[in-house]
């Protein structure tokens, strides 16, 4: 029997959360004026709650199934990038496309702590879903990310009006590798692409002095597991390596404002059908997620 595509599915599906009814359901998880304002000047912010202790234990147990290669629904991954490990602790996993595959991994787009969010620090604008990713960094195995800016991978579409949330479903501290930004450097524009695994430090040789002197003040971006961090598409950012014994596990959703556009005549993703270049992001795998107005209602 084939498996079922939840790429098809634009709500949602589960009772893994609640979507509100009135405007006051809404509007209780709008971000502060001085939450939007240190994500104006900083280019992210850190310590969103965003999932409770049990959609966290349900993320990590569905993240635990999708993580194994002869999972029935593997095929509708855009990426997969594991090292097939069978001892939990050691799995170094990154994938992209889990929200087709397992109920919590899709519903977790509509989260309406997530979209309110999402909306706010992307301008109060209407956001359709871009792609998800997720992390898996194994216990005393490495994992390090280098610096550099999510856009830089993102070229294939334009304007720049894309927005990253990254969820932990692990406490992420500098011992497991957590997330280092550069306070402000969504301010430099789109520098070289660097390579994004395994030396950190590698994209400095491309900065100004200023910006070197920036550099050299990264800030750690430690959260609880269920807490989020909400990046600009040009801050600069990357983590270290998990020293600890135990795993450092994350999902990530990256949205778009509507009406992004293609700036490529080739697949935005692996086996997605090609959006020609100028024309509107949407579709199937590229559903709207938000409006604002919903909160007027």
């Amino acid at each position: 029997m084939p498996v079922k595509d939840l790429s098809l599915v634009h709500q949602l599906i589960s009772d893994l959360f609640h979507w509100p009814t009135s405007r006051d359901e809404w509007l209780q998880y709008t971000l502060s004026d001085e939450q939007v304002e240190f994500f104006r000047v900083n280019g992210f912010i850190s310590g969103i709650k965003m999932l409770d202790e049990h959609q966290v234990e349900k993320i990590r147990t569905e993240l635990g199934e999708i993580s194994n290669p002869q999972h029935p629904a593997h095929d509708l991954f855009y990426e997969f990038h594991s090292n097939e490990s069978t001892d939990p602790s050691t799995i170094l996993f990154h994938a992209l496309g889990a929200w087709r595959i397992t109920n919590g991994l899709h519903d977790v787009l509509w989260n309406p702590r997530f979209l309110v969010a999402a909306s706010q620090l992307s301008g109060n604008v209407p956001v359709r879903f871009w792609h998800d990713q997720i992390f898996w960094k194994p216990a005393k195995q490495g994992g390090v990310v280098a610096w550099h800016q999510d856009f830089s991978y993102w070229t294939r579409t334009k304007p720049i009006a894309h927005l990253t949330c990254w969820c932990g479903l692990d406490d992420s501290t500098k011992e497991n590798g957590c997330l280092q930004y550069i306070p402000g450097s969504h301010n430099w524009g789109l520098l070289p692409k660097p390579v994004i695994a395994g030396e950190l430090q590698g994209i400095r040789d491309f900065l100004t002095e200023e910006q070197k002197k920036q550099f050299e003040h990264p800030q750690l971006a430690e959260v609880k597991a269920g807490e989020a961090i909400f990046h600009h598409s040009l801050t600069l950012h990357g983590s270290g390596a998990n020293t600890s014994t135990k795993p450092r596990r994350a999902f990530v959703i990256n949205v778009i404002a509507d009406g992004v556009v293609s700036d490529s005549n080739e697949p935005l993703l692996e086996g997605v059908p090609v959006i020609k270049k100028g024309e509107k992001i949407q579709g199937q795998f590229f559903p709207l997620l938000f409006d604002p107005k919903l909160m007027l209602q």
